[in-house]
């Protein structure tokens, strides 16, 4: 059964820990191209600095680039209920929330492949 998680440290634990992380890295990395958005995102990233730089980029695109943060969350596939949960305080606390529900869409990517695919 998938696990679900509370934060995103505890999510890229897991990944680790199921030797998983780096089908994340490459997973997120992946969406990131076909969304069309230039990222520090390389695979040997540590977990601490991938999750510094995503809530970096999200923050950027926010702010400046809007059309391509949608674009990126539908590549991704964010549920749209997911965004509704989200407490909009200021433009950082959203880019950490989102930061989130990307590495937890991702993860359920990753782990349904590595537990599912033949």
């Amino acid at each position: 059964m998938l696990p679900e998680f509370q934060n995103p440290q505890a999510l890229l634990k897991t990944a680790s820990a199921q030797a998983l992380y780096l089908k994340l890295v490459q997973q997120l990395i992946k969406d990131f191209e076909l969304a069309n958005i230039s990222h520090d995102l390389r695979e040997d990233i540590g977990p601490e600095e991938l999750q510094l730089a995503l809530k970096e980029k999200l923050y950027v695109l926010l702010l400046e680039e809007f059309p391509e943060y949608l674009n990126l969350m539908y590549i991704i596939d964010v549920p749209e209920k997911a965004f509704q949960q989200i407490e909009v305080t200021d433009v950082v606390e959203v880019a950490e929330q989102v930061t989130f529900l990307i590495l937890r869409r991702e993860w359920q990517k990753v782990w349904l492949k590595s537990n599912y695919r033949p």
